[in-house]
């Protein structure tokens, strides 16, 4: 099944909008492979119009691992996704298939391959102080003084980049070490597997910007405002819980919060989204190994499976 003795195993990648999910359907139908979802948002349950998530219907003909494992309320990292994706793997390849991971969040397939760092558990007297002080200074004065602490973590995060921010000061202050030394030492939890990374990629900008617009334009027309009402109206969650921090419910959030217009909001969902793909082609063409096929989503199915069937050597 692959060109050693290890199992093998597909990750599948791309940004927003390309048509993963369709892909993926198309592999299903042609290889012994179950999928793992690796979106960090489809996790939670009753989220699924602005997720994109596969529809019941898919899911029953088509079942996907990791997907509604999480209220909105509770929180889901990279380390659990890790954990998480290592036991599905286990048990697909234990069945004789092929794990098929897909999805949009480049950090968590990049987790999984090359491991996280042993970080501290958050201190909350240390992060409460961090935040009092972020009230008083402003974001871009501590992205300012982790430049002083930790120069090569701050040259990746923006100044208003709070959440991260925050965290790197946070483990500078419980450790005496920059975060970025500390990400050095990884040690990943994934068996050996033969791994055959492959990206579906825009081959023009424009016509991915095109279609992301239209799909939130989709979205809503399929209810997405109902959808997050529903979240709104829980009591339980807020603006600053990662779910509702997740592209296009942030947004939606603000207009049900009167904070914005329903023109704003689709205008903030769209560039919202499309920054997201770009920060997502930034991870692909710098990840190790991934062979990145370009075209439009219709045009790319089989030269995927080609590109499979060669590197799995399974016969027709």
């Amino acid at each position: 099944m692959s060109d050693n003795n290890r199992a093998a195993a597909i990750f599948l990648m791309g940004p927003t909008a390309m048509g993963k999910t369709r892909l993926a359907m198309a592999l299903y139908d042609r290889f012994p492979v179950d999928i793992v979802n690796v979106d960090s948002s489809q996790v939670y349950r009753g989220m699924d119009i602005g997720t994109a998530k596969p529809d019941r219907e898919e899911l029953v003909r088509v079942p996907h691992r990791l997907i509604d494992i999480r209220d909105p309320a509770e929180s889901y990292s990279a380390a659990d996704f890790c954990d998480d994706a290592v036991r599905e793997m286990q048990q697909i390849t234990a069945s004789g298939r092929i794990p098929l991971l897909v999805g949009g969040t480049m950090f968590y397939f990049h987790a999984l391959e090359f491991g996280l760092a042993e970080l501290p558990a958050a201190d909350e007297a240390v992060r409460q102080q961090l935040l009092q002080q972020a009230e008083r200074l402003g974001w871009p004065e501590m992205h300012a003084r982790l430049a002083r602490v930790d120069a090569e973590m701050a040259k990746r995060l923006a100044p208003n980049d709070k959440q991260r921010i925050q965290r790197a000061l946070e483990i500078f202050e419980i450790t005496g070490q920059a975060a970025s030394s500390l990400q050095q030492h990884k040690k990943s939890k994934l068996p050996p597997y033969n791994l055959v990374k492959i990206a579906i990629c825009p081959d023009r900008r424009e016509k991915l910007h095109e279609r992301i617009e239209l799909r939130f334009q989709h979205m809503l027309q399929q209810g997405l405002l109902e959808e997050v009402e529903k979240l709104f109206n829980r009591g339980d969650l807020g603006p600053d819980r990662p779910s509702m921090r997740t592209v296009g419910y942030r947004q939606v959030w603000q207009y049900l919060s009167h904070s914005i217009d329903y023109t704003e909001m689709k205008q903030r969902g769209v560039i919202a989204t499309r920054q997201l793909a770009k920060r997502q082609m930034t991870w692909i063409r710098g990840y190790q190994g991934l062979h990145c096929l370009q075209g439009d989503i219709s045009d790319l199915i089989d030269p995927a499976i080609e590109y499979l069937q060669d590197r799995l050597q399974i016969k027709e």
